[in-house]
């Protein structure tokens, strides 16, 4: 197809064919690029569309996620959705790795022993489980020990359904150690319960 076709396309149902393929957000000056259209009327076509979703009640949404646009199911048509995709597997992180994931996003960038010193028990089986998944990444080394440091990726964001790392929520509404995690103290701070069994921590019991 050539480019002047493109151009000619209705923008919005054009929009709408491309993000249903993207696997990951796509952002307005790729949307431009792709077809042939200013950045700004873009722009204005997906907060258009997006409008246009709620208003309507459809049961997916349209939202800028990590920088980029993607087509989302909408959280109150969840268990609709986790019934079909789950059927009955369990395809969740587990409880150590979700607190594990927390610790990174809100102390990043940080290492591995500050991650296990948060959570009380060392994180090595499950920080391998983050890396594997793409939910963190190294991030250089540490400048007085040279330890990596680890934080969050874009794809962290994705899942999470958060803009940035700003639309992170205050730690002390949910956690009752959260002004452990926050702490500047680099001693081992027990946030979570050490002794809470999960496959991940099964052999990675010793202290770094």
């Amino acid at each position: 197809m050539s480019e002047d076709t493109v151009a000619a396309l209705d923008l919005k149902p054009a929009l709408e064919a491309v993000l249903m393929v993207v696997d990951e957000p796509a952002t307005e000056e790729h949307l431009a690029k792709i077809l042939q259209r200013p950045r700004r009327q873009v722009a204005d076509a997906l907060r258009e569309l997006a409008d246009e979703y709620t208003v309507q009640g459809r049961g997916f949404e349209l939202r800028l996620v990590a920088g980029g646009w993607r087509f989302y199911t909408r959280p109150e048509y969840a268990a609709a959705v986790e019934g079909f995709v789950l059927d009955g597997q369990q395809a969740r992180l587990t409880q150590a790795a979700l607190e594990t994931l927390a610790v990174v996003a809100y102390r990043q960038p940080v290492s591995r022993s500050r991650v296990s010193a948060v959570r009380g028990v060392n994180c090595d089986g499950v920080m391998r489980t983050l890396l594997q998944r793409g939910l963190v990444e190294e991030a250089g080394a540490e400048p007085e020990t040279g330890a990596i440091l680890y934080v969050t990726t874009n794809y962290f964001l994705e899942r999470m359904g958060l803009r940035g790392l700003d639309e992170l929520p205050e730690l002390a509404p949910f956690l009752p150690e959260a002004a452990a995690i926050e702490a500047e103290t680099q001693e081992g701070v027990p946030s979570f319960d050490p002794d809470a069994p999960d496959s991940e921590d099964a052999d990675d019991k010793t202290e770094l």
